[in-house]
């Protein structure tokens, strides 16, 4: 699909003369968003499966327990049918030594004694495999019941942060191009601001651009209460030399964090125990900072968001 909707768009490009390299470049930028959005689903989809075949070895690993019990169970009932035959025998021979001998019948009696314990042990053995089989059968349902409750919810969650990055992606769209993008990858949605879009050089006041751009996420946040919100922000590996407040870049980065986490506050419907500010630095670049382009998206606010996983995990652990 990606590679449709790149070959119509350069098609587009080679045969209107009159296109700018701005559009062009919004074309390619276009592109490589769709790139990456088609690599985090495969990541998301190689990593439930990885679970889901994990969850199938421990299914099949039960069944063959259950297997070798049923196996164990059919034995005894074959031991217990022959004990009764060998019973039935010798009530038949008891019945006619009786006739002829006491001794005869007294030895008789013994060994019919001795068999009787015999059928008895049988069947007790036979009663507690049968137990065994019948608690191992309901154990393995029970676990078949939660594997597909796992999967509905993991299937439910990932339909959720789907929802939330369009809804994000929506409300952001008029600062495409801006230096904002948001993508969906590793069970999260990222919203990356430049700071170009937030803060002068050296500043850690948000412009007023920005500032609309944090509010239009905090909206989106007030109506997700159950997110983790993590803001992250991040610079490139030019030393600061602004002095007064400020040390270096780490500091620097920050206070850019805990202005955006400022501004999301303002939203009252958004939970403060949500929210997270750290500064980064600039030691988690995106690009290389041998070029000044590549400084730039290196100087950046990340908002992370990430969905509660207490349900699932508690489940993983029961099963």
């Amino acid at each position: 699909m990606i590679k449709r909707i790149s070959a119509g768009l350069l098609a587009l490009a080679l045969t209107t003369s009159c296109v700018s390299s701005k559009v062009y470049k919004d074309l390619e930028n276009k592109y490589a968003d769709l790139k990456k959005e088609n690599r985090s689903l495969a990541d998301q989809n190689t990593s439930l499966e990885q679970e889901r075949n994990q969850l199938d070895l421990k299914s099949k690993d039960l069944q063959a327990q259950l297997d070798k019990l049923k196996a164990e169970r059919d034995k005894l009932s074959t031991e217990y049918a022959a004990a009764q035959n060998s019973l039935n025998t010798l009530k038949t021979s008891y019945a006619a030594l009786e006739k002829n001998s006491s001794d005869a019948l007294d030895s008789n009696m013994k060994k019919n004694r001795e068999l009787l314990a015999q059928l008895e042990a049988k069947e007790k053995a036979l009663a507690a495999e049968q137990e065994r089989l019948n608690k191992l059968r309901s154990e393995l349902q029970d676990r078949s019941q939660r594997v597909d409750e796992l999967e509905g919810m993991i299937a439910a969650q990932d339909a959720s942060l789907k929802r939330l990055k369009e809804t994000l992606s929506k409300a952001l769209n008029s600062f495409e191009g801006k230096g904002l993008t948001v993508e969906q990858k590793n069970g999260k949605v990222y919203v990356s601001m430049e700071n170009k879009l937030l803060f002068d050089s050296g500043s850690w006041t948000v412009g007023k651009e920005g500032r609309r751009a944090v509010t239009e996420v905090a909206k989106v946040l007030a109506e997700n209460p159950e997110i983790a919100v993590l803001i992250e922000g991040h610079t490139d590996n030019v030393p600061y030399n602004g002095g007064g407040q400020i040390t270096d870049n780490w500091d620097l980065s920050t206070k850019r964090a805990t202005a955006i986490v400022t501004i999301i506050k303002e939203n009252k419907g958004v939970d403060p125990k949500n929210l997270t500010a750290a500064g980064r630095g600039e030691f988690a670049p995106i690009a290389g900072n041998d070029t000044a382009e590549g400084r730039s998206k290196n100087r950046r606010i990340e908002i992370i968001l990430t969905p509660k996983l207490d349900e699932i995990s508690k489940m993983l652990n029961e099963i």
